[in-house]
């Protein structure tokens, strides 16, 4: 098989699962990685019926663990989807290439750990697009899918060892939709616990609260991974990470002891910081690390804060405070409104113009984001709608989210 590219996304390897291979001291007992030979899908219901890739959700795929050791020790391999409308798996699309002639699959970003995978028709879909670069008039009424899972080795520097594929492939009638390929949005988790919100655990916000993008950060336009971040106070009651608010599948909490985050780890404890303070919590979702660093300021504590604009004759139209549980210093503020397209806005300080933020913004699938600066010009909304308001007011972040 020829592999014009892989994207190298990080994995988790069981603690000391290549340093066995060097250790010189009882070498004939310990394991060493070994190239598989095998592995095969296991057939799935959907491949008897059509599938419609914009009603449906996820398809569900299980397959064979692929024998990486000698003997066969504990070791998590990572496990990509590799889709082709035509059978064959011999050139990969390069989303950053000029020229895809040739490319007959498309590896997906997303990745796995264990030998099952939900995977999400709409990257099924767009795979479909990208392959075989539809308009909207070209588009076929259906499109015969072929799906393999490719497995391999990956260490912290994200290096590839021994990758296989799938001895099988699992096809599918799909009924695919059309969209526009667009730059992916910035891949957003959560933050949720007794740091966070109302302290409740819910899945909703402010339960669940978003983090932030960084400024200026070039994200995978494929995939939308990279760094986010959020800047507030932690009062030592313990917060997790969730990539979504209503799965634990994918999240990250903390190991033996602080600093030591590890990533799905469903046994793993609350990220509890060792003093009360304001911290800034740093996720790169390409590399998969996490760092919770003391915040080097002293933020000011606001009693309210407001929007006001165009729509409200520049008055205050008051802020929600996101956190509220028990010993909170509150820096985060959100507000639902119906705004109309060319409605100026900016954030202040509750009953005073001495703080206040406004400046352009980038737009994404489901509103709008940016950081803020101090006397900045209004922010104009770009289109009608129902928008949650997020504004944070240390870093000076506000975030537009389409309802």
């Amino acid at each position: 098989m020829k592999m014009k590219k892989i994207f190298a996304l990080p994995v988790l390897l069981l603690t000391g699962a290549f340093a066995m291979v060097s250790c010189s001291d009882d070498n004939d007992s310990n394991p060493i990685l070994v190239q598989p030979t095998t592995f095969t899908i296991n057939e799935i219901a959907e491949a008897q019926g059509q599938v419609d890739l914009k009603q449906s959700s996820t398809i569900n795929m299980t397959w064979s663990q692929p024998k990486f050791t000698e003997p066969n020790a504990p070791v998590i391999p990572t496990y990509s989807i590799l889709v082709s409308s035509n059978g064959t798996f011999n050139q990969a699309y390069d989303d950053k290439a000029d020229d895809n002639t040739g490319a007959d699959y498309v590896q997906l970003a997303e990745t796995y750990n264990t030998c099952s995978a939900n995977i999400p028709t709409a990257s099924i879909n767009k795979a479909l697009l990208q392959l075989n670069q539809w308009t909207e008039e070209t588009l076929p009424a259906n499109q015969t899918v072929s799906i393999r899972v490719m497995a391999d080795i990956r260490d912290a520097s994200k290096r590839i060892y021994y990758p296989i594929l799938s001895d099988n492939a699992i096809t599918l009638k799909t009924v695919p939709y059309y969209i526009e390929l667009v730059a992916a949005d910035p891949e957003v988790w959560y933050l949720i616990g007794g740091d966070i919100g109302d302290g409740a655990w819910g899945n909703n916000i402010p339960s669940s609260f978003p983090m932030q993008t960084v400024k200026d950060y070039i994200y995978d336009t494929n995939t939308g991974k990279g760094e986010i971040t959020w800047t507030g106070y932690l009062a030592g009651n313990g917060f997790k990470l969730k990539k979504l608010t209503t799965s634990w599948d994918e999240q990250w909490g903390q190991g033996g002891s602080f600093g030591n985050f590890v990533m799905n780890d469903g046994g793993s404890g609350n990220i509890t910081v060792p003093a009360a303070g304001y911290y800034t919590v740093t996720l790169n979702t390409a590399n998969n690390t996490l760092s919770v660093e003391p915040y080097d300021g002293t933020p000011t504590e606001f009693t309210g804060m407001a929007v006001s604009g165009s729509f409200n004759n520049w008055g205050d139209t008051e802020m929600t405070p996101v956190h509220t549980y028990a010993g909170a210093k509150n820096h985060d503020w959100m507000i639902t409104m119906d705004m109309k397209a060319g409605d100026e806005i900016k954030f202040k300080q509750l009953g005073s113009w001495d703080f206040n933020k406004g400046g352009a913004f980038i737009t994404y699938s489901k509103g709008f984001y940016a950081y803020g600066i101090d006397g900045g010009a209004n922010i104009v909304i770009p289109e009608d709608g129902k928008y949650l308001i997020l504004f944070n007011d240390i870093t000076g972040y506000f975030h537009f989210i389409k309802q």
